[in-house]
Order: C-alpha cells, then sequence, then structure tokens
C-alpha cells in the first residue's frame, strides 16, 4: 500500500505526536566535518538547537525530543491546538509577529511589535484564525526551522540553492510504545552513528540536554522528578516537554513557570525522566557492539506493559529508522513489519494497539 500524503495525516486541529526527519542535500554536511572539504560546520549545531528553543517558546506544540547528526535533524514534536485556542486574539498576533517581526532590532532580533501592528492582524478575523491555526502547524514548525538554517548556511557557504533534500520526512506516533520507542531511537542516534560512546557525550541531543540539567540540579532534595521537570531549574532542558505524564496534570499543561519556554508542562510517556534515562543507557549499551548489560530489573514491567519483550525493544529502536515508509506508527504496525521479518518479539499481552 501506498504511503499516505502528509496533508492527509496531519491536522493542526488535532493534537497529534509526529517524528521529523529533515536532511541535507548536495553532499554538504549540516554538522561536523565534511571529508571532502575538510571544513568543519560544528557551529551549525548550535545554531538548530537555539531555533529549536526560540520556535518552542513561540508555537503551540511541544519539542519532546530531538538530536542532530551530520547531515539530519531529527526532531519528535506534539501538536497543541488546546493550547493556541486558550490564547488571547493579541497573544497570537505577538507571537506571529514573533516569528514574521515587520521590524528588527540592530543585532537582528525580533523587535517589540507595535500596538498598530498587532491590530492589522487582530481586527482582521480571517487573517487571525489563519495565524492561530498555523502556531499549531506541525509543518509550519518545520519550514520555520529549515527556512532560518538555509539561509545561515547558503549565506556561511556563499551559495544559493537548496540546502535540504526536499521536505522534511514525517511519521505519526499513534500509542505510547510507539513513542517510546521513538523518543530512544532519536536520542540514541549519535551513539548508532559512532559520533558519541554514551548519553553523557551526544551532545545536541535531547537527552544530553536532560542529563545536564540532572548534574546541575543535585542538590533539589525537597523537589520529585515531576516537578523538578516543571521547575525553572531545567536551564537546558527546560524548552522541551517533560517526560512524565501525571494524571493530575492541568489539561494544558498549567503554566509552571515555563510559559515563556515552551507551549505546556504535558508530559509524553509514563515513566519517570530518571527511569527514561535507565532505559536508553541500557538500551544503548546492546546496541553497541562489545558492550554488555544486564536488563534492570525495574524496565522489565515497562516493556511488558507497552506490549514489548527486551530483545524486541533493541530490535525496535535499532531497527526504527525502516519503518518511516509508513506514514503511523503504532505497536500493530510493528508487529505487521516484525512478522513480515520472521521477528516474533512483541507479545499480545498488554498491547496497546
Amino acid at each position: 500500500m501506498g504511503r499516505q500524503a502528509r496533508g492527509e495525516v496531519m491536522d493542526p486541529r488535532q493534537v497529534q505526536i509526529f517524528h521529523c526527519i529533515h536532511r541535507c542535500v548536495r553532499r554538504a554536511f549540516l554538522c561536523g566535518k565534511d571529508p571532502y572539504s575538510g571544513v568543519c560546520y560544528d557551529h551549525r549545531r548550535e545554531w538548530i538547537r537555539e531555533r529549536l528553543e526560540f520556535l518552542a517558546s513561540v508555537f503551540a506544540i511541544d519539542c519532546l525530543t530531538f538530536a542532530v547528526l551530520s547531515n539530519h535533524l531529527h526532531v519528535v514534536l506534539r501538536s497543541r491546538p488546546d493550547v493556541v485556542a486558550s490564547w488571547s486574539d493579541e497573544e497570537v498576533a505577538r507571537r506571529w509577529l514573533r516569528l514574521y517581526p515587520l521590524r528588527r532590532n540592530r543585532d537582528g532580533t525580533p523587535a517589540e511589535p507595535l500596538q498598530t501592528e498587532i491590530d492589522s492582524i487582530v481586527n482582521d478575523r480571517e487573517r487571525l484564525s489563519e495565524r492561530r491555526q498555523r502556531l499549531s502547524d506541525i509543518s509550519w514548525w518545520m519550514r520555520c526551522t529549515a527556512e532560518k538554517i538555509a539561509v545561515q548556511s547558503n549565506r556561511e557557504d556563499e551559495v544559493t540553492g537548496h540546502f535540504w533534500e526536499g521536505r522534511y520526512r514525517s511519521q505519526q506516533l499513534l500509542d505510547e510504545a510507539s513513542v517510546l520507542a521513538c523518543a530512544a531511537y532519536v536520542d540514541l542516534n549519535p551513539i548508532r552513528a559512532a559520533m558519541a560512546e554514551s548519553l553523557e557525550t551526544s551532545k545536541f541531543t535531547g537527552a544530553k540536554d536532560r542529563i545536564d540539567d540532572l548534574r546541575a540540579g543535585t542538590d533539589r532534595t525537597d523537589l520529585t522528578d515531576h516537578q523538578w521537570e516543571r521547575s525553572t531549574d531545567c536551564r537546558c532542558s527546560g524548552w522541551k516537554s517533560p517526560i512524565e505524564i501525571d494524571e493530575g496534570d492541568d489539561p494544558l499543561g498549567g503554566d509552571g513557570g515555563q510559559s515563556s519556554r515552551r507551549a505546556s508542562d504535558k508530559g509524553f510517556l509514563p515513566i519517570s525522566i530518571g527511569k527514561y534515562l535507565e532505559l536508553l543507557d541500557w538500551t544503548g549499551r546492546q546496541l553497541v557492539r562489545g558492550k554488555g548489560g544486564a536488563v534492570p530489573s525495574h524496565l522489565d514491567p515497562i516493556l511488558k506493559r507497552l506490549g514489548l519483550s527486551p530483545l524486541g525493544w533493541c530490535d525496535l529502536v535499532l531497527r526504527f529508522a525502516s519503518y518511516f515508509k509508513r506514514a503511523v506508527g503504532t505497536t500493530a504496525h510493528l508487529r505487521e513489519e516484525a512478522d513480515r521479518r520472521g521477528q516474533l518479539w512483541l507479545h499480545a499481552p498488554g498491547s496497546l494497539a
């Protein structure tokens, strides 16, 4: 069956989670050292991270995690039309004018919009409605990422033309098993690509940002993991969605002191940040040849709850990219692909499909 068109799957009016990949063209390196020219582009990683953090403060979209590789970018995003619906008309106009300012400061940053500029959007109901919808549209997030980085990179390279290899690719994630597997796949990408040997050295990933914050906040004895992720102490990862879902969370994620950095404080996995990082560490050891490891006693239950065996989990993370031919990802789809390959590692009991 042919792959569904992105427009048939993505709907900015619904809460959806997508794994998106954007890849460079013309043999260009997004980051790292180009073996052909010998030029190092590591500084572009910071460009991308800064852009993603900026977009997280503007859009009604949660960034769950990300990874910047040598010639491509991974990002896992959750649209939040429920959040953008709660914004006032003026708030929508102000955020849009931060994305596309009519004036800029001397340093190139968006200038504070004038009331007349805000009114020009607020008083045009059709234009206002369009801007509101775009602010929860993942395609617009990816567009705003690609345009900025392409312009900066082409200016630096003194060239014109395409920087990205066509449009980005996306896959919808429909259940917790798929979200967990995709997040692990993205966070472990530098290790699988032999760019890093551990989570602590996997620069420019969501996992590394969270680890840096945990290290910096070792004296947080009065806060639980759940509270700490929503506090103002997370300087590196505070613009991304917290890991742990909590039934007591406000439907819109609450303010939590983070409203200026991210759309909401809503989590996306049924495990704490500590358990997630331990699962990543164990999984990374299994995927890198020559490194041993045993399943920690606390990991098996979460895998069972999501309908996965330990061996199947590793295979899923290792081969997650091969499932990209599907427009959507669910446990049922992953089981179908596994059966086709003859790898019967998904357990029926507890499946979320």
